[in-house]
């Protein structure tokens, strides 16, 4: 089957690739997520303004992306939730949550997309999460959660 990326989906391309999947893989997963649409002559278009639109939210070149990096893992980002009693949140940290956490210390503008959580966050203490900020660079955000 062959589909026409509209989001990034990792181990498989960014926006605006065309890429050939299983069957079973793009009919119940990548589309009715809308990762992806099917591909035809007239769909072609649209993959222009797909990656338009992804090169406005890239980093320019790999030096850019160094330079964010450093940013990230200049300084840890204090994030307050609130926690019961033994340390234990109340839900977990989102993407959206760090997101904003990083845009309150000072830190660059990041897309939520590109944060990685391996495991969910649910206590206070201090995390690691990974920010793939270009294919090339992955930075690891020092993040410490405390209770609000």
């Amino acid at each position: 089957m062959k589909l026409i990326l509209t989001h990034e989906v990792a181990n498989l391309g960014a926006p605006g690739d065309v890429v050939e999947v299983k069957n079973g893989y793009g009919r119940n997963f990548l589309v009715p997520r809308g990762l992806a649409i099917h591909w035809t002559k007239g769909a072609d278009k649209q993959i222009s303004t797909i990656k338009k639109a992804r090169e406005v939210r890239d980093v320019r070149d790999l030096g850019h992306a160094e330079e964010i990096k450093s940013q990230l893992e200049a300084q840890p980002v204090n994030l307050q939730v609130r926690a019961g009693s033994g340390g234990r949140l109340f839900g977990s940290v989102t993407v959206t949550d760090i997101v904003e956490a990083v845009r309150a210390s000072g830190g660059p503008d990041i897309d939520k997309r590109r944060i990685e959580i391996v495991q969910p966050i649910k206590s206070l203490g201090p995390h690691e999460v990974n920010v793939r900020i270009h294919p090339e660079v992955i930075a690891s955000l020092a993040l410490n959660v405390v209770p609000s």
